[in-house]
């Protein structure tokens, strides 16, 4: 099997890495994390011109990608410049559950999505869910001819500057049934919603949001009644690919820097790579970036195969990638020393991002149990 990429994603990489480079400094980057917005509208908008959420949606949805070698490829570049801005949630699940689920009407947002100038954030987590997808306690209820939601929901990234909500609901069921769970459009000024935000320790801002009596039309549902779960699990499977492509360009851009590092430091007279523990360390790290990279090209070609195989070959990506970052983060840190956690250095920002990845949609453990259970299923 041929894993080079094709003429059209070596240009989507180049481009998008030629951008960044020039223009998402530790400087820049820093200014975007002491902002109220947690993202720079300016890049955001650059970004959409050069067509990279494009790249995230098919040619049917208006754009002119969307497979997971297409996510992967964005997402690693991504990580590796360290960008805090929204594709995720705005793109891969928002836009993403949109495409999926909506009416022809609700799809007229996906331009806006696609060109920039629409946000979106997916309002699924709850206090008490952790990683279950099905856990959902916030209800959805007919009256009067209207849907009524009234629940809450924890930590929905991109809350305050996206337009719409994508709020899931329980219309039937128990708490954890996967049947009954709905998702439902919600305008960000609709009476009822409430947000407290606040910033994230990697970038950006998320909020916790109170859904107290909020009233809908029905046509606000995405899809059919109570059978949004199986999109659901197949959003965060692309999420999860998205992830772990943007923790190895994360993982590379450290190894990158420690290398450096390690080649200018001086100490005894020459410069501290030249000494062979150093080397070994280092060594190391490679050996597992290169095993990380192998375990994300086959996340990525398996994300539109059939459910079972797309969820088993994600959760051993996902566990593999977690556990060589935490091991990059944790070395690169040690090999450059105190000067790794000061905020002005690149490394202090891109060692966060690389272990907050890791608690989005499923930590390492959550995988290697998903693993366990579907391997002996």
């Amino acid at each position: 099997m041929n894993f080079d990429l094709t003429d059209e994603r070596q240009m989507l990489q180049d481009s998008l890495r030629r951008f960044l480079t020039d223009r998402y400094t530790t400087q820049v980057r820093n200014d975007i994390l002491n902002s109220d917005t947690g993202y720079s509208a300016e890049i955001w908008t650059q970004l959409a011109e050069l067509g990279i959420i494009g790249a995230l949606f098919t040619e049917d949805q208006g754009g002119y990608g969307g497979a997971g070698f297409d996510i992967a490829v964005v997402f690693e570049e991504l990580g590796r410049a360290g960008v805090v801005e929204p594709f995720l949630d705005s793109a891969v699940l928002g836009g993403g559950l949109i495409a999926a689920l909506g009416t022809e009407a609700q799809k007229t947002l996906l331009e806006q999505v696609i060109d920039g100038s629409l946000l979106l954030a997916f309002a699924h987590g709850e206090p008490a869910s952790r990683y279950d997808l099905s856990h959902v306690q916030t209800t959805a209820k007919m009256q009067d001819g209207s849907i009524v939601l009234s629940g809450r929901k924890a930590v929905v990234v991109n809350a305050e500057a996206a337009g719409f909500l994508i709020v899931s609901a329980r219309e039937d069921g128990a708490v954890m049934d996967q049947d009954g769970i709905s998702l439902f459009l919600v305008p960000a000024d609709t009476p009822g919603l409430s947000l407290r935000g606040y910033p994230l320790l990697a970038g950006g801002r998320a909020a916790e949001v109170e859904l107290d009596n909020v009233s809908l039309r029905a046509s606000s549902r995405l899809g059919v009644a109570g059978q949004a779960y199986p999109v659901i699990t197949e959003r965060a499977a692309a999420a999860s690919v998205a992830l772990a492509a943007e923790t190895l360009g994360a993982m590379e851009t450290a190894t990158v820097l420690t290398r450096d590092y390690l080649q200018t430091r001086q100490q005894f007279g020459r410069p501290i790579g030249s000494f062979q523990a150093l080397q070994h360390r280092m060594a190391d790290l490679l050996i597992e970036l290169e095993q990380a990279r192998s375990a994300v090209i086959n996340a990525a070609g398996h994300l539109e195969g059939e459910p079972y195989q797309r969820e088993l070959h994600i959760a051993a990506a996902r566990n593999l990638v977690a556990r060589t970052g935490r091991l990059v983060s944790e070395e690169t840190i040690q090999l450059h020393g105190g000067i790794a956690m000061t905020q002005e250095y690149e490394l202090a920002h891109i060692a966060k991002r690389i272990t907050m990845a890791d608690h989005r949609f499923g930590d390492a453990d959550y995988h290697l149990e998903q693993f366990i259970d579907l391997s002996t299923t």
